[in-house]
């Protein structure tokens, strides 16, 4: 019964973890295709800034147009939203390990 659940902690872990990559991605792809088109930057800064903004660390490079700062605001805000999300569902798993094992102790004594 205990090798059940750990191919089905093993199964979510590993569902988690690729789908929060794919949409950590996805988010980064949609900044850098922001930073290209509305600060008209390289795809090498655009990486860069996007980046650093969806890890919560800031822009790198000073931005010059309105719709960039516009954009900046926009993507800043998503980011700060959709990384705490895609990290707290990456370890749900672990942590729902974590909380199953203190209610099986709590039980035994």
């Amino acid at each position: 019964m205990l090798q059940i659940h750990k191919k089905r902690f093993f199964f979510h872990l590993t569902r988690n973890m690729l789908f929060g990559c794919i949409s950590i991605c996805i988010a980064l792809y949609i900044g850098m295709l922001g930073y290209h088109f509305y600060e008209h930057m390289n795809w090498v800064d655009s990486f860069s800034n996007a980046s650093m903004i969806l890890s919560g660390m800031g822009p790198l490079t000073p931005l010059v147009t309105t719709s960039g700062k516009i954009f900046a605001g926009c993507y800043a805000l998503f980011s700060g939203l959709a990384f705490i999300v895609l990290v707290g569902m990456m370890f749900a798993p672990i942590i729902h390990l974590f909380f199953l094992k203190i209610h099986i102790e709590s039980k035994n004594e």
